[in-house]
């Protein structure tokens, strides 16, 4: 049965400069079975190209196509709701490339819209332009609301959510946005490697993005706990993911008990694999 993946870097495959336990073992075998996947990131400092390189001296196989962050999908998002549109921009190259790329240009004055993204930049002078330039009628767009950043030292620093909620406060106005668990995200993602939405399995180490995002757009979702999220979490929300297991490291073990198909897929049978959705419910309701 077709099938892809939606995977979460920070926490799944990576936390600083080191690898997760079985992360790069699980895209080497995406890439030898020509599963198609994408690698999402709210983070819009990079560049796609910066982000692939990244991976691949971490050894990684992965290339510029494999990835996609927020930038990209706001940027595209943009481009079809205004294009060839103005932005007056707080965040860094990988967002100021994506603008670029897609038709956009980046001024100081007079904009269509104000757009926000992570970035070390941020400061009081970049804050009252851009309230003067809501105020006078620019829309608000975020590229992700997280609050904070994970930093190489297992620690945090304020996100992008952190820097659009001053400016929320400030004018009263409600920023929209664009990355996970945003369904323009999580949907052009989706496409970009051509799957049905339950053909589609999103991974991922946040409940709040990845996992929300995933449940809300009906794929299927596994959750890793070489993240953010504890098992102990799990209680607290009233969403819940299908599979959740320590590291793909583990979920590795969990597909090679089926023939290499995430569990709620049954055995080839004569080289056709049972689809239909009550196989599938009762696959999932038996685990």
């Amino acid at each position: 049965m077709k099938h892809g993946y939606l995977i979460d870097m920070d926490g799944v495959l990576y936390r600083g400069h080191d690898v997760i336990p079985g992360a790069d073992a699980f895209i080497h075998d995406l890439r030898k079975c020509d599963i198609p996947f994408r690698l999402l990131t709210n983070n819009s400092q990079r560049t796609r190209r910066d982000v692939a390189m990244k991976l691949s001296r971490l050894g990684f196989e992965i290339e510029e196509e494999h990835v996609y962050t927020s930038a990209m999908a706001t940027a595209r998002f943009l481009a079809l709701q205004k294009p060839g549109g103005t932005a007056f921009v707080i965040g860094e190259g990988g967002l100021h490339t994506a603008l670029h790329a897609n038709g956009y240009a980046v001024v100081d004055r007079d904009p269509d819209y104000v757009v926000v993204g992570e970035g070390r930049t941020f400061n009081l002078e970049l804050v009252e332009s851009a309230v003067r330039m809501i105020h006078r009628g620019a829309k608000l767009i975020a590229t992700n609301l997280d609050p904070n950043c994970p930093t190489e030292n297992d620690s945090i620093r304020p996100g992008c959510g952190a820097m659009v909620a001053m400016l929320e406060t400030a004018t009263g106005v409600q920023a929209f946005s664009v990355g996970k668990p945003s369904p323009i995200m999580m949907r052009a993602a989706r496409k970009e490697i051509g799957l049905a939405t339950d053909e589609t399995i999103m991974i991922g180490d946040t409940m709040e993005t990845d996992i929300l995002g995933g449940v809300q757009l009906g794929y299927h979702t596994v959750l890793v706990l070489s993240g953010g999220t504890k098992r102990d979490d799990l209680p607290r929300y009233a969403y819940r993911p299908e599979i959740v297991v320590a590291s793909l490291a583990e979920y590795i073990e969990v597909l090679s008990k089926n023939a290499g198909l995430p569990p709620w897929m049954k055995r080839p049978k004569n080289g056709v694999p049972a689809t239909s959705a009550k196989e599938t419910a009762a696959l999932i309701a038996a685990r």
